[in-house]
């Protein structure tokens, strides 16, 4: 997946920087899921549905919620690295 990391995720060490993009990956999920929970992307009118859009719909949703993640996200991607971290500092 090519999210960007953060500044402070740069200078860390290399496991670092691989759970900072796995927590991204995350929150990109998150977000795709909740987009297509709001029927984002949906046509209407008589060029709505379709088996094209049922297929193809989710990489649509998937790049849009990369791209929100890219720009700065939620912040969820924020909180699942710190989880993570202290998980294997244990």
């Amino acid at each position: 997946m090519d999210i960007s990391l953060s500044p402070a995720a740069r200078l860390a060490t290399p496991q670092d920087r691989a759970l900072w993009a796995k927590a991204q990956e995350l929150e990109a999920t998150f977000l795709s899921e909740m987009l297509k929970d709001t029927g984002l992307g949906k046509s209407e009118g008589s060029f709505a549905g379709g088996i094209g859009e049922e297929q193809f719909g989710s990489f649509l949703r998937d790049e849009q919620a990369k791209l929100i993640v890219g720009r700065g996200g939620v912040g969820l991607a924020e909180q699942i690295f710190r989880s993570l971290r202290q998980g294997g500092a244990g």
